[in-house]
């Protein structure tokens, strides 16, 4: 039987981590291919088609090399239309942020203007409504690159692909600022703290002693109740609607306790044979 590709394209601003990303991929047995020119798409898919060849399909593409955004829209329609599955990952970060990495790095930039930031700000006007389109975006402003690394190997492990939707769920903390990039955010800071527990502070969310303080609290099972059927309500509206990926974001005040006691509960409520969970700690050993 004719197998289809499953494919991850990654694009985003230069400096926020497509390399990594690529190399990412790389390691998790995807077949990587960078600046594949947009055209070359369906040839490189109907060569892939093959049962004995890698089904698992990496793409670097941007804009930069006078492609619109429909050079790349087109042709990820088709192979949609084809039955390949297919996430779009725009790579981002604060503006600052990336002229900081290329000065640090001392590479010049691709968009080839008199400094740094006017090249940023080219690259932003130029890929915004590729931004817009793309089926996740992830901010890599507070990543290093083994977090991004991390971010990758948790959410496109190729047995993911095995489900029809996916879901990342982070824990963060509040005083370390928000995740940029998620769909839905939950507070969790109404549950009593763990950190005023003497006994309790030094440990993390995912320590059995600080799980079953923060679930024993009837607020807490309230929360779980409602946001899991919340869940099972919107993530086949979502996926009706040609959503394939979800970005949740759970946070405390440190991000060390009662979100991470609570995302891996969250995530242990709404997987399901057809929804592949990631769960992600940003914040629990600051």
């Amino acid at each position: 039987m004719e197998q289809r590709p499953q494919v991850v394209v990654v694009t985003g601003m230069s400096g926020a981590g497509k390399s990594t990303s690529a190399k990412t991929l790389e390691d998790l047995g995807y077949s990587v291919i960078d600046n594949l020119p947009p055209a070359l798409i369906p040839d490189l898919i109907r060569h892939k088609q093959v049962p004995e060849r890698q089904e698992f399909l990496g793409l670097v593409l941007d804009l930069r090399d006078g492609n619109t955004i429909d050079d790349i829209r087109v042709p990820i329609y088709n192979l949609r239309g084809q039955g390949a599955s297919v996430v779009v990952m725009f790579l981002d970060a604060d503006d600052q942020v990336l002229v900081r990495r290329y000065e640090e790095n001392r590479r010049p930039h691709p968009m080839g203007r008199d400094t740094i930031a006017e090249c940023v700000e080219a690259e932003r006007e130029l890929t915004g409504e590729l931004r817009a389109w793309a089926d996740v975006v992830v901010d890599t402003t507070d990543y290093s690159v083994h977090d991004l690394r991390r971010r990758l190997e948790a959410e496109f492990q190729t047995a993911s692909w095995q489900r029809d939707m996916r879901v990342s769920v982070r824990s963060f903390g509040f005083k370390n600022g928000s995740p940029r990039d998620a769909d839905l955010v939950f507070d969790v800071r109404f549950l009593p703290n763990p950190h005023w527990n003497e006994e309790l502070r030094p440990l993390r969310g995912t320590d059995q002693p600080v799980r079953d303080f923060v679930l024993g609290n009837e607020d807490a099972e309230r929360f779980l109740t409602d946001a899991t059927a919340m869940l099972a309500f919107l993530l086949p509206r979502y996926e009706a609607e040609g959503k394939s990926f979800l970005s949740i974001g759970i946070g405390c005040t440190g991000g060390r306790h009662r979100s991470v006691a609570i995302a891996e509960e969250l995530a242990r409520r709404i997987e399901q044979p057809d929804i592949a969970v990631s769960v992600h700690h940003r914040d629990k050993d600051k």
